[in-house]
């Protein structure tokens, strides 16, 4: 498409900004902070910005300010546009990881988080001090509106596909194996399915349901299993083993850790389980940038680094 230059020297800059502010905080109060301006600049801007989309944009509602349906089709082509001329305008080769000030926000399990962690942060200390951290657990549906929402900068975790705005990267793959504690159980690895099937287990569940992938491979054997507790929390599994004479299976590179870490045990899975792909996530209007960049290209490094304190 051909550039009208003379028609699109009318339209000013920020009013973009001012929408794309409008959109995420669904508030003028909030957007006009967000964006700088006073509350009453900010309601002028959206007069504008109504007279120049010939529409309401936003109206107002009980729990706040709601987006008309051309608002919500504006919202991720704006932010896109932003995003581009935002990269434009900033020099790829002034980005150095020593001196650069930034807040990156992350969406990840517990899970992911014991294993990266430790090692994003001691890394980012020596290498780029600047940069601080915003951990936040999510889950893999709600990823998507945070991303679009610029809510977060980056997902990791069990994700399908995203939308054609979304990037993914894989990060590692991991199996699944049994974590136990060998004095209470009584046994040593391997563990057969009998023994598997006596004892009763701990299942990690974020979906308040209590089934999981070794229920369903079960299942395709006539077999079931007994549960003893359903959690959602990854870090609370190991100190439930530890206690009692439970098995939990979970992903390889955990178990390790937590057994090496609490003296635990882990034994392969009598039963056949796919891998599953850890995967980063983020919008595709921070694809070039050249922070978000570096970020990404660290924890691609740093998940292929052994996770201490090691197998056992």
């Amino acid at each position: 498409m051909t550039i009208d230059h003379v028609d699109l020297a009318r339209v000013d800059l920020n009013l973009l900004v001012a929408l794309d502010a409008l959109l995420i905080e669904r508030s003028v109060t909030r957007a006009a902070a967000r964006v700088g301006l006073g509350q009453s600049a900010m309601s002028s801007t959206l007069a504008r910005l109504r007279t120049l989309f010939d529409d309401e944009l936003l109206t107002r509602a009980p729990e706040g300010m709601r987006p008309t349906p051309r608002a919500l089709a504006l919202a991720e082509p704006v932010r896109t546009a932003l995003r581009q001329i935002q990269a434009l305008v900033r020099r790829e080769d002034s980005f150095d990881p020593r001196t650069v000030e930034r807040v990156f926000t992350i969406g990840l399990p517990d899970s992911t988080e014991v294993l990266l962690g430790p090692k994003l942060l001691a890394y980012l200390r020596a290498e780029a001090p600047g940069i601080s951290l915003l951990l936040r657990s999510i889950d893999r549906i709600r990823i998507l509106q945070e991303l679009d929402a610029d809510r977060v900068d980056l997902g990791i975790g069990l994700f399908s596909q995203g939308q054609s705005h979304h990037k993914q990267r894989l990060l590692y793959r991991d199996s699944y194996v049994c974590l136990f504690n060998a004095e209470l159980i009584g046994i040593a690895p391997p563990i057969s399915l009998d023994d598997y099937l006596r004892f009763p287990h701990v299942l990690t569940s974020l979906r308040e349901t209590a089934h999981g992938v070794v229920d369903d491979a079960l299942a395709k054997l006539g077999l079931s299993r007994r549960l003893a507790v359903t959690t959602p929390r990854f870090l609370a599994v190991p100190f439930l083993v530890r206690s009692a004479p439970v098995i939990a299976t979970m992903h390889a590179r955990l178990a390790h850790y937590f057994a090496g870490t609490l003296g635990l045990t882990v034994s392969p899975a009598p039963v056949s389980l796919e891998d599953v792909s850890f995967s980063m996530l983020w919008h595709a209007s921070y694809d070039n940038d050249p922070a978000h960049t570096w970020l990404r290209r660290t924890l691609v490094r740093l998940a292929a680094e052994p996770d201490l304190p090691g197998p056992t």
